[in-house]
């Protein structure tokens, strides 16, 4: 539905936004996260008119499309479980495909950028299973050629190689230091990603080390703030509640958190007068955060997949679900340093929101990615501590079970060969095969695997999930 067609005024900067304020961030990766969590934070901090963003897509340029056409300004609805609130967030100053290397170049050699933050999710560091950058993945090699070959490549796919080219363009442009920030749902994912950039840069000009480790700060934060996709009906309510058409409104909820640890040679927003904590540490917050909203949300995509749910809503009221949410909080919670009892009770009530339409296949997507930061990590502490295990290996079945039953569904950076591993765990009668679930574990972390407890607790939760979730799909 266009603006046109229904004759509803469009959304714009000049009428229901403020002046787009210089760009000082650079923005990898620009979604519905994004805009509904640091977008908003720079909104609200005190000094926004003074840090626009300028976003970069991740993997097309349709967000850039939508958001190009009504200024880069959208309404953010903020759903609570008994009303909506609604606001024009104006924080993004410009948009741009993130194939575009000569725009981010150009952003990179601009004195006034102060900042590189992203949201490129686990997958988009291009990392092999031991952290390393893996160079062995066709885009990322054919990327690290191109910028070897030629410093001013364009089109480039990989994050990682896009930064080199970003730091090759500051360092001839002789402009200030810049900090790298770093929003995925990764432990430490400042260094992870300081790392690949790391091992990009070695690989396309050494030199190029030396000028980082004086010129770039690298920085680690947690975030947390449940935003599903827009889907049609959201864009249908901003125009009856605001009068406004606005082809990409985003929805998320009440609750948000942003936790920061770094240094900012050249400044920041005051992220923390609109909320965000700025501490030395975010391992405590991290943790609890990838462990119990994250490690949970992926129980429920795939085990509520299974079941024949569609939202985390839906899912989490099932009493069976439920209580296998309940068990891996206890687990993953007797791991994290920080309180836990009240954090539980604030993820049900958000798990619980009728208004918040967190579809399990989103969440579900990349879970070859997924699954060894958010569930592998307690599962090999509780494998030592002689604790159960049932939790972490309940998560670990479900998702072979979902690799083979909802494979035309599945969106996952691995998915040909994840799915081929999940095939061999059974045979052409359906039977388990435990050598074939083995090498599925070892996919996700050999430690697990050659832990013949752990591999036999995944054998047995597979035929659990199998039995409870066909007999939910036929009540």
């Amino acid at each position: 539905m266009s603006a046109d067609s229904v004759g509803i005024p469009q959304i714009s900067r000049e009428k229901n936004g403020r002046p787009a304020a210089p760009e000082r961030i650079v923005h990898l990766g620009i979604g519905n996260f994004t805009r509904a969590h640091q977008a908003w934070y720079t909104e609200h901090a005190p000094d926004a008119a003074q840090w626009g963003i300028a976003g970069f897509t991740g993997r097309g340029p349709r967000m850039r499309d939508l958001l190009e056409s009504q200024d880069c300004v959208y309404t953010l609805i903020t759903s609570g479980a008994q009303n909506d609130e609604f606001e024009v967030i104006s924080s993004l100053s410009s948009m741009h495909s993130g194939s575009d290397t000569a725009a981010l170049r150009a952003r990179f050699a601009d004195p006034n950028i102060s900042i590189v933050t992203s949201t490129v999710t686990e997958a988009g560091y291009m990392r092999a299973h031991n952290g390393d950058l893996d160079v062995a993945n066709a885009d990322v090699a054919a990327d690290l050629r191109a910028l070897k070959a030629n410093s001013r490549a364009d089109g480039l796919k990989t994050v990682p190689v896009r930064m080199v080219a970003g730091f090759l363009a500051r360092r001839r442009a002789g402009v200030g230091p810049i900090t790298v920030l770093p929003c995925d749902n990764l432990a430490g994912n400042g260094a992870a990603f300081r790392k690949v950039v790391e091992q990009a840069i070695a690989e396309v000009d050494p030199s190029l080390l030396d000028w980082t480790r004086l010129n770039v700060a690298w920085a680690t934060s947690m975030v947390d703030r449940i935003t599903p996709a827009t889907t049609q009906n959201d864009i249908e309510l901003v125009e009856r509640v605001k009068g406004w058409h606005d082809a990409a409104p985003v929805r998320t909820e009440p609750f948000r958190e942003w936790v920061i640890a770094g240094d900012f040679p050249s400044g920041r927003p005051a992220w923390d007068e609109a909320g965000a904590v700025i501490t030395d540490d975010v391992t405590p917050y991290e943790q609890r955060k990838l462990w119990m909203l994250n490690g949970s949300h992926t129980t429920l995509a795939y085990c509520g997949s299974l079941f024949g749910y569609e939202t985390v809503a839906d899912a989490v009221a099932d009493p069976t679900l439920r209580s296998w949410i309940n068990e891996w909080w206890d687990l993953a919670g007797h791991y994290v340093s920080v309180p836990t009892d009240e954090y539980r009770k604030q993820l049900l009530e958000r798990f619980e929101n009728p208004n918040i339409r967190h579809l399990l296949l989103q969440i579900a997507t990349d879970g070859s990615e997924k699954l060894p930061v958010r569930i592998v990590p307690a599962a090999r502490k509780a494998l030592k501590d002689g604790r159960s295990t049932a939790p972490a290996a309940r998560a670990i079945a479900a998702w072979i079970l979902f690799l083979t039953r909802f494979t035309d569904k599945l969106a996952d950076v691995n998915k040909d060969k994840v799915v081929a591993y999940a095939k061999a765990c059974f045979e052409s009668d359906g039977s388990i095969d435990d050598d074939g679930v083995k090498h599925v574990v070892a996919y996700l972390d050999h430690s697990l695997a050659s832990s013949a407890a752990f591999v036999d607790e995944v054998v047995s939760q597979i035929g659990v999930v199998s039995q409870f979730a066909a007999a939910n799909r036929q009540a």
